[in-house]
């Protein structure tokens, strides 16, 4: 088969109930006495997703997907995403946090790169991570990032308390509301 040559559109060669249409960002950060499972969970409440059955996927963003607010999921639903996360203790300062922009390359297809990282870091310094990660991975495939955003979230853990602190890009193939 000849690509090259083809005029249907990769998304029209390539049409799949697994291409998200649409996504959105989300972060939290809660504490719990009991565990570091249950600060994670209180977390995931915080961020509205803790109803979901999130599956962890990697990084691109499709042609076309549009950024939405964030929207009520039924509860029990699989859901994709790219999630950082981080677990701290009493005293330690987390940081969990997404980056995710737009390339362009010299064939002008566009699409999306996503960065997570998560660390003992302050808010500015995952911020630089997350760039220079992004700015990595679009050099790897020889094109230009535009339109970088964050969403980034911290806490320092207290006394007696598990902490957690995640971001989350959320995707979705259009058929949420």
């Amino acid at each position: 088969m000849n690509l090259k040559n083809d005029s249907k559109s990769i998304e029209e060669r390539f049409r799949s109930p697994f291409i998200p249409k649409r996504f959105f960002v989300t972060s939290g950060k809660a504490v719990s006495s009991v565990s570091s499972l249950n600060a994670f969970d209180a977390a995931l409440s915080a961020a509205g997703i803790a109803q979901c059955n999130l599956v962890s996927v990697s990084s691109i963003l499709p042609v076309g997907a549009r950024e939405v607010d964030i929207y009520p999921i039924p509860p029990g639903t699989i859901t994709f995403a790219v999630l950082s996360r981080m677990d701290g203790f009493p005293g330690e300062t987390i940081c969990a946090g997404i980056a995710w922009g737009w390339t362009v390359n010299e064939g002008g297809l566009s699409y999306g790169l996503v960065a997570e990282g998560h660390g003992y870091k302050s808010e500015g310094e995952m911020r630089e991570e997350l760039k220079l990660k992004l700015e990595e991975m679009a050099e790897a495939r020889g094109a230009k990032l535009s339109d970088t955003k964050f969403r980034i979230e911290n806490m320092k853990v207290p006394e007696e308390k598990y902490g957690c602190v995640i971001a989350a890009l959320i995707y979705d193939n259009g058929q949420q509301p």
